[in-house]
């Protein structure tokens, strides 16, 4: 996705759009809405792709257990955002914070703040090519924290139970999501990040991933989807 500015992307939680804005830059968060304490704060977020400036001053906060939409038109920024999030190489955080669980992200790279809990499914789902639904989920334990056990994955995915020895490249586009969401599972997950998680799924598929998120949900765990369609984002209640 090509991203080229950041002035309409918005954040959405719950079953209706937030009330809350992205604050302007320079002004910092601390308390999340309903005067809980921020589980993950972001604050005045500046990064660039070589001198493409891309994320222009994002923040926001989240409470522990919330699922948060951002939304906003193609090119906004917002997958920009949640790769600056997960402290990948590109864009590079040129200034701002990213508090997560009382812990500094923006100080890490992204093996550290994924050892620190953060969980990226990117759009492309990055399967690897080679081996199988299995090997794919297993190598996410390589190395700690550890996560979900292979069969309490497979409770959730049964369909990945019923292809766990098929090659996961091979799989339709809606199981390769699926893998690509149980893999993150894996790991101990504290923030999961998911990157248009709907974009070319079936109809029926979209409803079995929206289920999935509703379960992951239930358990507790804090989640952003980024989402062009603001009905699919919404969904997830």
């Amino acid at each position: 996705m090509s991203e080229t500015e950041n002035n309409h992307l918005e954040p959405s939680s719950g079953s209706k759009v937030s009330t809350k804005p992205i604050s302007a830059p320079g002004v910092k968060p601390a308390i999340a809405q309903g005067g809980q304490r921020a589980y993950c704060s972001v604050w005045d977020l500046h990064a660039y792709y070589g001198e493409s400036y891309i994320v222009q001053g994002v923040s926001f906060d989240i409470r522990e257990g919330e699922i948060v939409a951002l939304l906003g038109r193609n090119g906004a920024g917002k997958t920009s955002t949640l790769r600056a999030l997960a402290r990948v190489d590109s864009p590079a955080l040129h200034h701002g914070e990213i508090w997560l669980d009382h812990k500094p992200l923006h100080s890490m790279r992204a093996h550290e703040a994924a050892r620190n809990g953060i969980g990226l499914v990117p759009e492309d789902r990055r399967i690897i090519q080679g081996l199988t639904v299995e090997e794919n989920l297993t190598l996410a334990q390589i190395a700690p924290p550890i996560g979900w056990s292979l069969e309490r994955v497979y409770d959730l995915f049964p369909r990945l139970g019923e292809r766990r020895m098929q090659e996961g490249v091979t799989l339709s586009g809606g199981e390769q999501q699926m893998l690509a969401l149980a893999r993150a599972l894996m790991r101990d997950v504290k923030l999961l990040l998911l990157d248009e998680p709907y974009e070319g799924l079936a109809p029926v598929i979209v409803q079995e991933i929206e289920r999935t998120l509703e379960q992951i949900k239930s358990l507790g765990m804090t989640t952003i989807i980024v989402e062009q369609n603001a009905i699919a984002a919404l969904t997830a209640r």
